[in-house]
């Protein structure tokens, strides 16, 4: 990959932006349970609302060092495409990325649940186990999936932050399980018996919803975008040298 950060810089921007992608999510949903106790949808959209900006903050934030993928579906299929080309991340990078994504999460569950004094660790009691839902996690990670290599292969990349944040914050509303996808964001709110929570028992049906609608991205970004893998160097955000002063002389 042609990165100017060394690999132990990406992972832990990784890890830090997974985490408090998770915080976000967390905090905004026990604060919106908090502040709207008697309306269901208005505590949606206050979390989808702080979900969507707090994204696109954090994909501007730390993408210039790891390329924000902050979730393991996107560095998958971020690999998988750009093997043919010689681009995007290798599989040390891919094996590297995947755990700190996840330890990111459940340190960001942890966070939020001690901001707002609550148990570190509290395991969620919301099921979420119905075909329904699961097809939401299909429909919601292809999408994203396609609209990440749309934007690189198109030379929009710049746009990701926003695009990226709009899209979560419309399948919050659009998709009947508000939008999860992506594994390790799945797994870190399981540490949150919280309203943006979900019960480890729910956890692998969701994964596997979540990983078939990335080869479902594939299949359509091989219909769509032939040439996507190209541009894998490129997602989230294109990185930059962040050793050096952004400043112009």
């Amino acid at each position: 990959m042609s990165s100017a950060a060394p690999l132990w810089r990406r992972v832990v921007a990784e890890a830090v932006g997974t985490g408090l992608l998770v915080t976000v999510v967390v905090g905004s949903g026990i604060a919106a349970a908090s502040l709207s106790p008697n309306d269901i949808g208005l505590q949606l959209l206050e979390n989808a609302f702080a979900t969507a900006l707090g994204l696109a903050v954090l994909i501007l934030m730390l993408g210039p060092v790891s390329g924000a993928h902050f979730n393991p579906v996107v560095s998958a299929v971020d690999w998988w495409l750009g093997q043919r080309t010689g681009t995007g991340l290798t599989l040390r990078d891919l094996a590297a990325y995947i755990p700190a994504q996840i330890v990111g999460a459940v340190a960001g569950a942890v966070l939020a649940n001690l901001m707002y004094a609550k148990a570190a660790v509290s395991w969620s009691t919301t099921d979420r186990s119905s075909g329904h839902l699961w097809l939401g996690e299909v429909v919601a990670t292809a999408g994203l999936v396609v609209l990440i290599f749309a934007l690189a292969w198109s030379g929009r990349a710049a746009l990701a932050p926003v695009a990226v944040g709009a899209y979560i914050g419309s399948a919050y509303w659009f998709t009947s399980s508000t939008s999860f996808a992506n594994p390790a964001v799945s797994i870190g709110r399981a540490f949150s018996d919280t309203f943006a929570g979900i019960a480890p028992g729910s956890l692998p049906g969701f994964v596997v919803a979540q990983l078939f609608g990335a080869v479902v991205g594939v299949g359509l970004l091989a219909v769509l975008y032939p040439e996507a893998g190209q541009a894998a160097d490129e997602i989230v955000t294109p990185q930059a040298d962040t050793t050096r002063s952004g400043v112009a002389q």
